[in-house]
């Protein structure tokens, strides 16, 4: 077994064993471990010093000597977990909950925890007819998480909405990129335990609602031993987490945001029906944009919540460390302009060590211009869905100076003010537009980042 297998399968493991998924550090120090490095190396290649990677060595065998009840240790770890990554996939094939329509339903991937007690059980899914006492996930259609630091404040929130307020609908909105997948992928790590069933779909391709309905009813029935004819219906005798990402590909380009495309009004109702009807289950919708009718559920529903993310905020260093960036006292400087965002960062990052070796000072000579880059495809995608009349705002806005009072309308546009109003409100829905706190009134600017791609145009 390689070593990308073999972390691969201690991962599963702990995470089968706890709930969470080895960090980013602890990965590393495994794989450098089973290729015979020394902590002094990984220290090196991590960026951290060699005695936080001692420590934090010293606590990954601990983990997994709990884990595989074994006295692991970094001379003997590749031995034991070799053999117990072999008696695993044994004990999972000979196991008797997998039964052949389990393994011959390909498309479904079934991913089952530790066994938990039968009070466990009960307090997850008082009224639930799952026979077995297992979660069942399927996770086959999600992206590789491809970092697991920062976001606890934002775990901790929604963990809060989830398990002790009962919230049914979730709505995570924001910049592409942001990281709202990889902070839903975190978050089922470690609420796993807590549901019978989790899936996670994406809206990329516009299935219709009917045919996603169907696709959700296969999959909550495969333990039941009768159908229910309706996916409310399973939302209420068991405790089903499902997540529905790229939300906004069933929502019309040149129009305001949140509105639906024709054939998909339907969507809807049904987002309505779950956040409005009596369940112990839970949706959440992953966004670019807002949809409207979340924020008038929100006033009127108790059970209604939505998280805008925004950018990293001092975890982004992490990101700037595994690139090996220099100039430390630069990278809060570097952070701030790419407003934390990883996906920029990673980006800005990239250009940094290609032409610069990784010097930040050498990067940022002038501070009157913002090179984007490759940056310029995301924010391309977001300008592209705009209406008419928001390319016009958004034009101007990137003129302001200063950031605008709502009563500000620009003379020359022949709009009334109540639609520009509208118009500040579905860019805000876009996280494009960015409301300033003041003390006497509120006031609005457009996101930096966009105001210097839309400047360099001109």
């Amino acid at each position: 077994m390689d070593i990308q297998e073999l972390s691969k399968s201690t991962d599963d493991q702990v995470f089968a064993k706890t709930g969470q998924h080895l960090d980013s550090l602890q990965k590393s120090i495994l794989e450098s471990v089973l290729q015979h490095q020394n902590f002094q190396k990984i220290a090196v290649n991590n960026g951290y010093s060699y005695d936080h990677v001692k420590k934090e060595g010293a606590k990954l065998w601990k983990l997994l000597s709990e884990v595989f009840q074994e006295d692991i240790k970094q001379g003997n770890v590749r031995s034991i977990l070799e053999n117990k990554a072999g008696s695993t996939i044994y004990n999972f094939v000979n196991s008797p909950q997998i039964n052949s329509n389990t393994i011959s339903n390909s498309h479904v991937n079934i991913c089952r925890e530790n066994p938990q007690s039968l009070e466990d059980r009960e307090k997850r899914s008082p009224s639930s007819q799952v026979q077995n006492q297992l979660p069942i996930i399927d996770l086959t259609t999600a992206p590789e998480l491809n970092y697991n630091y920062g976001r606890n404040s934002e775990i901790y929130t929604l963990k809060e909405w989830i398990l002790e307020d009962k919230t049914r609908l979730i709505t995570i909105y924001g910049l592409s990129g942001i990281g709202k997948t990889a902070l839903t992928l975190k978050l089922i790590s470690e609420i796993n335990t807590q549901f019978d069933y989790i899936i996670y779909r994406s809206l990329e391709h516009l299935p219709k609602l009917i045919n996603l309905k169907d696709e959700l009813k296969k999959f909550f029935s495969q333990s039941q031993s009768t159908p229910l004819p309706e996916v409310i219906d399973y939302f209420r005798s068991s405790r089903c987490l499902v997540i529905l990402d790229d939300v906004q590909n069933i929502f019309k380009t040149g129009n305001l945001a949140g509105q639906y495309l024709t054939d998909y009004k339907d969507y809807c109702k049904f987002f309505q029906q779950i956040a409005t009807l009596s369940h112990q289950s839970c949706l959440i919708l992953i966004s670019w944009e807002k949809p409207g009718e979340i924020e008038t559920l929100e006033t009127e529903n108790k059970y209604t919540r939505t998280l805008q993310l925004q950018g990293l905020g001092e975890e982004a260093k992490d990101i700037l460390r595994q690139k090996k960036l220099q100039d430390e006292e630069k990278w809060d400087e570097l952070i701030t302009l790419y407003q934390s965002h990883p996906a920029w960062l990673n980006i800005i990052s990239s250009t940094l060590v290609e032409f610069f070796d990784g010097k930040i000072f050498l990067f940022m000579t002038d501070k009157n211009e913002v090179f984007l880059g490759d940056i310029e495809t995301y924010l391309e995608s977001h300008l592209e869905r705009l209406s008419e009349l928001e390319k016009n705002v958004i034009s101007w806005l990137a003129n302001q100076d200063e950031p605008i009072d709502i009563s500000q309308k620009p003379a020359n546009m022949e709009v009334s003010q109540a639609k520009f109003m509208h118009i500040i409100q579905s860019l805000t829905r876009r996280c494009l537009v960015e409301k300033v706190p003041r003390k006497e009134l509120a006031r609005f600017q457009l996101n930096s980042i966009f105001k210097a791609h839309i400047n360099s145009d001109f």
